[in-house]
């Protein structure tokens, strides 16, 4: 006498939800069953707990890089893949239906399960399915028949059904779109009757037309393996019905996406299941609960079985009453504190203009596409820039959710929340910009923790590209937490059980892995910020070996910048930075010595990357402030501008300006003479110019011999000459500032007129007529018509 209802909803849709739960509560089942992975009925009990706050998420990963959670993984089955990357997510609001039926269960007191293929099979690619392609999310794999398209038009081929079957109901209802028809229908609706019977009449039905297609055309646009997957999880899902009757349970509800509604509630034989199900491969799996955000919910994040509006989806959850009034009431609440003019009066009639546009086009209530058409033509005045901050704000509504203490993590994800809890780091999902004045401890610890984050790839904060100020004792953070950092959390885990241990024994392998020069001086930077003495003694030693040996000048060069950095802001910090500085010292001596031979014949690709070097060895050693290494770098530069023939013109015009400004040139002008000369190549001579003036315009605003010189030789060039020129003198001056050409351009203008001044006016190339009428237009305007 055992009854089963299974009900047929669509993930994370807030009427679904409300409907589902008043169905429950109605047939008040002794066990409920809900599409997701098995392996998580263990851990299912957290939901009913106060911490648990969604939107959350079931994450399965594989354990073999990280180890399971502490009483994570039973019954996540045997085997393992070995590659440790593979993991899945099944995420909940608190509009979903499948977050109902679980909280509803676990009030009522009655036993809950999941019924899904488990996740052990799922992180196993199907048959037929690519090797590499990413593991099935159990949403996303819905998402083709439990998602409209985002006002598409279902596809016309009678094969579409499968793709989008909210589509071709949505056609047959007369919409053009399926997301509204849905909406209309089923999400907007108040009370009433229980929609399930109507939508398991609905799904039989397209699937009774897919059936009688042939085979092939059937899973016509269908990614390989997708048809075999689906039966097997349909398969299980069965099987899990038929185990859960057997228990005794004589009133069961299965909560499921509604396509696969016809197929729990067809009659087919247990041994037909068994085939279907016999000899699956397995992947080690564990399983946990992890935050989750709405933006992450939105079908713009990539995620298939995404909502277009999360925030208003939450909004119609938790606010039935009078939801379009609240709505509005809000996003003018938004307004005001952007200190935007929104009254009172403004709410009051852009709920009529939504009501009416509503009734217009006979929407049971003021839809999405109506509240957001009334906010830009009456609490935005027309703007879309607001309506793209309430699109931010209210829409996607972006939250993140939170998981109780008994949540099974990984050592080093409790050694990163007491963390966070010490330093009173937050994690939140919206962007928040940190400040941190490394001369407070506090702030010294944040920065150190972020930076031990990055090594370890979990990009919480990312610093801003002015984040070591000159002052060497300020960072700039942008914070902003994302779910899948927890995923790199447990990869993370191989390496250590804390934060601290972790980066250090990814930096050790870092290192010992570098490719380049350049890659090491970066890892031994990234330690002396995350302040990892442990891992120094390692990385001083491989990099101190690999700078031993390497001959490539230009590689020994892009290394000093990070060198120096991390000398300079080392000690900052109070890190020891002794055999570093060891290393900076002989790669000095190793840069002067080995530059000349390599800045000798280079072509014009080969200069440009060279002159980057040469800046960023310069402006390593200016933060050095080392004397001997700044005289010892001047003298070389010194002897390669003493024999030019073998320089590029950018070279020698940037190593020319860097020694004018060091005060060691005193014949800047001459050299700038020669180098423009008329018996220079235009092509050189622009190089040189190039390369003499990309340390900034300052110099021809005050320096009018090289401004004269600059100006006759632009002058002076041929047409075709100019021409060829043209864009080496548009990259130069295109990098100034818009004051600084300005600047030059009054600058110019002054040295005509008193060229013009001191030559004197040509009498005979003045027309005394024509002259006479502008002056008289010109006194009359300035009233002195009378003035002779």
């Amino acid at each position: 006498m055992s009854h089963v209802e299974v009900y047929g909803i669509r993930h994370h849709g807030p009427g679904s939800a409300r409907a589902l739960r008043g169905a429950l509560e109605e047939f008040k089942p002794d066990a409920v069953l809900i599409e997701g992975p098995p392996e998580a009925d263990p851990i299912v009990a957290l939901a009913g707990e106060p911490g648990m706050v969604p939107p959350v998420a079931l994450l399965a990963y594989s354990p073999a890089t990280g180890g399971a959670p502490a009483g994570a993984g039973a019954g996540a089955g045997a085997g393992d893949r070995g590659d440790g990357r593979k993991a899945a997510f099944w995420p909940f609001a608190e509009f979903s239906p499948e977050w109902q039926a679980i909280r509803y269960a676990l009030g009522a007191g009655v036993p809950v399960r999941f019924c899904d293929l488990p996740a052990a099979h799922q992180l196993v690619p199907s048959p037929g399915a690519e090797e590499d392609s990413e593991p099935e999310d159990a949403e996303k794999e819905s998402a083709e028949k439990d998602r409209a398209g985002e006002g598409e038009a279902p596809p016309e081929p009678a094969e579409g059904i499968r793709l989008d079957p909210l589509g071709w109901l949505a056609k047959a209802a007369g919409y053009d779109d399926a997301e509204r028809w849905w909406d209309d229908v089923v999400e907007h609706r108040g009370g009433g009757p229980s929609p399930f019977p109507a939508i398991a009449e609905a799904m039989a039905e397209l699937r009774e037309q897919l059936a009688e297609l042939p085979e092939g055309a059937a899973s016509a646009g269908l990614p390989p393996g997708h048809l075999l997957r689906e039966e097997q999880r349909e398969a299980h899902m069965r099987r899990t019905l038929r185990r859960t009757l057997k228990e005794g349970h004589e009133r069961v509800a299965v909560v499921c996406g509604a396509w696969h509604v016809p197929a729990l509630r067809a009659k087919v034989p247990a041994a037909h299941d068994d085939r279907t199900l016999r000899g699956l491969p397995k992947a080690k799996v564990a399983m946990t609960w992890v935050p989750w955000t709405h933006g992450r919910l939105s079908g713009r994040s990539g995620y298939g079985a995404g909502v277009r509006s999360p925030g208003w989806y939450h909004h119609l959850f938790t606010a039935p009453d009078r939801p379009v009034e609240r709505w509005l009431t809000a996003a003018a609440r938004v307004l005001r504190d952007e200190d935007l003019h929104v009254s009172s009066a403004h709410v009051i009639e852009a709920v009529r203009l939504a009501e009416a546009l509503a009734a217009l086009r006979g929407r049971p209530l003021a839809g999405l596409d109506e509240v957001t058409e009334a906010t830009r033509a009456v609490l935005c005045e027309g703007a879309d820039l607001p309506v793209e901050l309430i699109q931010r704000r209210m829409v996607v509504g972006e939250r993140l959710g939170a998981v109780p203490e008994r949540t099974p993590m990984v050592p080093l994800q409790r050694d990163l929340q007491a963390q966070q809890r010490r330093l009173r780091l937050k994690p939140s999902a919206l962007d928040k910009e940190q400040d941190l004045d490394l001369r407070r401890p506090v702030d010294l610890e944040r920065s150190r923790l972020l930076h031990r984050l990055r090594l370890l790839h979990v990009d919480w904060g990312v610093p801003a590209e002015t984040g070591r100020s000159k002052g060497t004792f300020r960072e700039t953070w942008t914070l902003a937490w994302r779910p899948e950092f927890d995923v790199e959390l447990i990869e993370a885990s191989a390496w250590g059980t804390t934060v601290r241990g972790a980066a250090t024994a990814r930096a050790e392998s870092a290192a010992t892995g570098a490719g380049t020069l350049a890659d090491l001086t970066s890892v031994a930077e990234r330690c002396l910020l995350a302040d990892l003495g442990d891992a120094l003694p390692t990385v001083m030693r491989v990099l101190a070996d690999r700078a031993a040996v390497d001959t490539d000048v230009a590689q020994l060069m892009s290394a000093m910048p990070a060198l120096v950095r991390a000398l300079r802001y080392g000690d900052v910090r109070g890190t020891p930075t002794g055999p570093l500085r060891t290393v900076v010292d002989g790669l000095v001596v190793r840069i002067c010595v080995g530059l000349p031979p390599a800045v000798t014949g280079l072509d014009d690709d080969a200069a440009r990357e060279f002159l980057g070097h040469v800046d960023a060895v310069h402006g390593a050693l200016a933060l050095l402030a080392e004397d001997g290494h700044i005289e010892r770098w001047r003298r070389t530069l010194e002897g390669l501008v003493a024999r030019p023939e073998s320089l590029h013109g950018l070279i020698e015009g940037r190593l020319t300006r860097l020694l004018l400004d060091a005060g060691r040139l005193h014949d800047a002008a001459d050299r700038m003479a020669r180098a423009v000369s008329t018996g220079t190549a235009p092509a050189r001579a622009a190089a040189w110019v190039e390369g003499f003036l990309s340390g900034g315009g300052l110099i021809l605003m005050h320096d009018t011999a090289l401004l004269r010189l600059v100006d006759d030789w632009i002058a002076g060039l041929p047409g075709d000459s100019f021409t060829d020129v043209l864009p080496l003198l548009r990259r130069t001056f295109g990098a100034y500032a818009d004051a600084e050409r300005r600047a030059i351009g009054e600058r110019l203008r002054r040295l005509d007129q008193t060229s013009a001044a001191s030559s004197g006016p040509d009498e005979e190339d003045v027309d005394a007529a024509r002259a006479a009428a502008a002056t008289a237009t010109t006194l009359h305007i300035l009233g002195w018509e009378g003035s002779s």
